[in-house]
């Protein structure tokens, strides 16, 4: 009943969009646990937010303590790397949204469940050569969902970018209340992911908080697989 009720609020009768809405949402909440996992447990590092990797890149250029050059670059090249994969993915599948998003986050979950093998094999903190793996296979994943989700197009729903989330919150009041639902909802999906990450890392570990992120990515492959068969209005590009 829930999930019908906030199906309503963010995707009123006759969106194009269907059922990508909530995927998105859940892909919002995985950003935020592997953001969390990657910066509280790995050295001050996003996996998924580059614009923070690229201000962090300044900071530890600049002889900021706490900041790793190495880390930032290495984020920074294997989400690019990730990138491209998605964009490779997304010119393949591009005629039908399900299935490209039920690819994508088929090779996303793949990527964070190398991760955390990784990370269960290690001791915690992680040594610094498993570091920058993780933080690699992590970033190609979040690479990978950035891209898809890019030719996906869903409004208001990026799924790691919030500036303009928020910046549109404020500055647009007057917009269709779906928009402002998917907005807050949004905010409030990274801000829980990032505490349930935190929260996890901080009294478990970082294999915890990856795993989570990995039941939340196979769970939107899975529902992307059932709803794939579909010609349904939202699966056109």
């Amino acid at each position: 009943m829930r999930l019908a009720v906030l199906h309503r609020l963010l995707a009123p009768p006759g969106d194009r969009h269907g059922p990508l809405v909530e995927m998105m949402v859940l892909l919002t909440l995985l950003t935020g646990v592997v953001d969390a996992a990657s910066y509280v447990g790995m050295g001050h590092v996003f996996v998924a937010n580059m614009t923070g990797n690229v201000v962090f890149l300044g900071f530890a250029l600049a002889g900021a303590r706490g900041l790793s050059v190495a880390s930032s670059l290495v984020a920074l090249g294997a989400f690019l790397v990730g990138a491209r994969a998605g964009g490779a993915i997304a010119e393949g599948l591009a005629a039908h949204r399900g299935r490209l998003l039920r690819a994508s986050t088929a090779v996303q979950a793949c990527l964070i469940a190398a991760a955390l093998v990784l990370a269960l094999a290690a001791s915690s903190p992680l040594p610094a050569g498993l570091r920058y793996g993780v933080t690699a296979l992590l970033a190609i994943a979040m690479g990978t969902q950035n891209s898809a989700v890019a030719r996906l197009a869903v409004p208001e729903l990026t799924t790691t970018v919030l500036t303009k989330t928020l910046t549109s919150l404020a500055a647009e009041p007057r917009s269709a209340r779906h928009l402002q639902a998917r907005r807050v909802t949004a905010v409030a999906a990274m801000l829980l992911g990032a505490l349930v990450g935190a929260l996890l890392v901080l009294e478990a570990s970082i294999a915890a908080a990856l795993a989570v992120a990995l039941a939340l990515a196979a769970t939107v492959a899975l529902l992307a697989h059932l709803r794939a068969g579909s010609d349904a209005p939202w699966t056109k590009p």
